[in-house]
């Protein structure tokens, strides 16, 4: 019974985690689809600005400077999307730096939530054919094949010291 638990974890895990591979290829073509769609705003913005003889920190600080609440909050959140554009686009250049076993780090480590729960909400599970697909489930096996060992070792172990107090 013990190894039969053992390798249902092993095979979850190993499924579970080969899809690590699939989701991050999924957020990066949203992440391409998220910078397009803020590069489109900021170039709208930047000709504005353009035209008024003025930059666009400066369009920015001038619209959030404004007594109309509407225009200075329009300022405000110009100012998030043109951090939110640089922050997805400095982690695009780093997931196109990665190698293919780096990628999935690379995502993980700088989530944009919004996006990682878009990709989510759409994800669509693929089989691991690639390297690190195929990397990933082997990790996520041996992963769940020492934590499904682990835990039948604690439970025989609970077991044994209570077959001996009640011996004694």
């Amino acid at each position: 019974m013990a190894r039969l638990f053992v390798m249902i974890v092993a095979v979850i895990l190993g499924t579970t985690t080969s899809q690590f591979p699939e989701f991050a290829q999924q957020y990066r073509q949203r992440l391409g689809g998220a910078i397009d769609a803020l590069r489109e705003v900021m170039t709208e913005f930047e000709q504005d600005a353009v035209s008024e003889n003025l930059s666009v920190p400066q369009a920015i600080v001038r619209m959030q400077g404004s007594q109309d609440t509407l225009v200075a909050r329009r300022g405000h959140s110009m100012e998030r999307a043109l951090r939110r554009l640089q922050s997805l686009s400095d982690q695009r250049d780093a997931l196109a730096q990665a190698g293919p076993f780096a990628r999935v780090a690379v995502v993980m480590s700088d989530l944009d939530a919004p996006l990682a729960q878009a990709t989510l909400e759409d994800f669509e599970p693929a089989v691991p054919v690639t390297g690190e697909g195929i990397a990933s489930a082997a990790g996520g096996g041996l992963l769940g094949l020492i934590l499904a060992w682990m835990g039948v070792g604690t439970v025989r172990a609970a077991r044994q010291r209570r077959r001996r107090t009640r011996t004694i």
